[in-house]
């Protein structure tokens, strides 16, 4: 999949067929919530803190995405996609002088802190040319006064007639958009006062804002727009998904949660989610995840929240960023099958819990499908539990347990985006051989690394979907059934992958595991 997003259209990578599909793909996470500045509703990928900052601004106290992103990487992470949404926020405006009129621009990023400039001159423009001119814009870093944008338009007109309306160049824009009215006459030369042969820029006319307040609907936006976690419709796949809180003392809502959950499960990624603000005890927390109705296989949740050693505030935080950060590091090191529960996964050192947990707190948070934070001897603080919130559930037995639940994923987003070549080749018994292959090869694969309790894993193809009564659609379905080495017993999965999506099916009969034969 491409990083790059053009206009809505979304370009798709095809894994090559029968290519090796790899056992230890990078976890990628992903945040939405508001910034200082940076594109509203584009998932953008940072890959270090330094980034991030670049593209988004500093760490802002009416916001804690920044501190999220801080913690992701702090503690191992090093995939990021970042969705800025805001409630309200506007760009700044420039206006450029036109005999009377003026080009009006509007900044696309909205924001107190972008800082955009533009000039007119009329370089390379044949004296009778009087429709023409040329336009730079600029964006500059607030601390510094840098340049660190630019773009440049070339002999554009201000008239609406013009197969170079300066109006229709802009469109392409990163930087600004132009508004109405629309200029009567060509934009003037901005030059420093008196020195017509030395040019200049025009800084904003009015400033940007940041907008209100995110409720919970900013944060969930809309499907038909891509907004809001919906605009990571615009990426192929990510694995994590994090909601830091939208406001200072302030906790994202159920409304935004469920509508989080439901949008992980169809895209088979995990949603962290925080304790609440108000959650004081372990039977507070237990008894809040089910007055709030929060059971799934997809969620990851934990209590309680940390406080910070040499903190001024000494306010009690979410650490959602910095469990991402951990997970992502243990799936590059150690594999997502495994427990976070172990040595050198901890929190960083100024992190400790804000309130110390018995062994009756943690049993009782486990029951309720919340992990601990728990304080160690050695001043680490990690996450206990290894569990998942699909609790009460016998379809969701296996899947409670978290790292089950998180290879299970795994090994559903890899083989799905691993054959997808195989909707496009001829139904027959030799496509089903190739993808039997392949995947069998990717399961060796996972077992060489410790993955799976024995090697006695079933991969079954079917190639001949689109025969079936009903069928029109060509496709294929895959099952497979593996005991990995967190469960107490084997699963079984069907997948099936047609032209137009993948899905998750039940196991349609029975099966029973024995030696498998290469």
């Amino acid at each position: 999949m491409s990083d790059a997003v053009d206009h809505g259209i979304t370009v798709t990578e095809i894994a090559a067929m029968d290519q090796p599909i790899d056992a230890c793909p990078e976890s990628t996470a992903a945040f939405v919530g508001r910034a200082l500045r940076g594109p509203l509703n584009t998932p953008i990928l940072v890959n270090n803190f330094a980034e991030f900052r670049r593209r988004f601004g500093d760490v802002w106290g009416r916001s804690s995405l920044g501190p999220a992103a801080k913690q992701f990487f702090e503690h191992g992470g090093k995939r990021l996609h970042v969705v800025r949404v805001a409630n309200g926020a506007r760009g700044a405006m420039l206006c450029l002088p036109a005999s009377g009129s003026a080009l009006v621009l509007r900044a696309v990023d909205p924001g107190s802190t972008e800082y955009i400039r533009a000039a007119v001159d009329y370089d390379g423009i044949a004296g009778e040319n009087e429709d023409l001119f040329n336009l730079t814009l600029q964006r500059l870093n607030p601390s510094t006064a840098t340049v660190i944008d630019q773009e440049l338009f070339r002999q554009v007109s201000w008239k609406e007639d013009s197969g170079s309306f300066v109006v229709e160049a802009l469109v392409h824009s990163k930087l600004a958009r132009a508004e109405h009215p629309y200029p009567t006459h060509r934009p003037e030369r901005t030059t420093t006062y008196g020195r017509s042969y030395e040019s200049t820029y025009i800084k904003h006319a009015q400033a940007g804002t940041d907008g209100s307040e995110l409720s919970d609907y900013d944060l969930v936006g809309s499907r038909r727009e891509r907004s809001g976690l919906f605009a990571l419709e615009q990426i192929e796949n990510f694995d994590l998904l994090y909601l830091p809180p939208p406001g200072k003392g302030r906790d994202a809502g159920p409304a935004a949660v469920l509508a989080a959950e439901l949008y992980c499960r169809e895209r088979g990624a995990m949603l962290i989610v925080d304790p609440l603000s108000n959650w004081a005890t372990a039977e507070e927390a237990s008894q809040g995840v089910r007055t709030l109705g929060y059971a799934s296989p997809n969620l990851l949740a934990y209590f309680p929240r940390v406080r910070e050693r040499g903190s001024d505030d000494n306010v009690a935080r979410p650490v959602g960023g910095a469990i991402a950060g951990l997970l992502c590091k243990q799936d590059r090191l150690y594999g997502s099958w495994h427990s976070l529960d172990q040595q050198g996964m901890g929190l960083h050192r100024r992190f400790r819990p804000e309130h110390e947990l018995s062994d009756d707190d943690r049993h009782l948070l486990t029951r309720a499908g919340l992990n601990s934070l728990v304080g160690r001897p050695v001043g680490t603080t990690r996450l206990s539990g290894s569990v998942t919130m699909g609790r009460g559930s016998e379809a969701y037995a296996n899947y409670a347990n978290l790292p089950a639940r998180r290879f299970c994923l795994q090994i559903i987003n890899t083989v799905a985006r691993a054959t997808r070549w195989a909707v496009f080749k001829p139904a027959d018994s030799t496509l089903a051989k190739r993808l039997r292959d392949q995947v069998f090869k990717y399961l060796y694969s996972l077992n060489e690394l410790g993955a799976f309790a024995n090697e006695n894993f079933i991969v079954q193809c079917d190639a001949d979907l689109s025969n079936r009564a009903g069928k029109e659609e060509h496709g294929i379905s895959i099952l497979l059934m593996f005991h990995p080495v967190a469960c107490d017993e084997p699963i079984s999965l069907t997948l099936h992958q047609t032209a137009s999506g993948f899905r998750v099916g039940s196991t349609a009969f029975g099966l029973t595991i024995r030696p498998s034969v290469g």
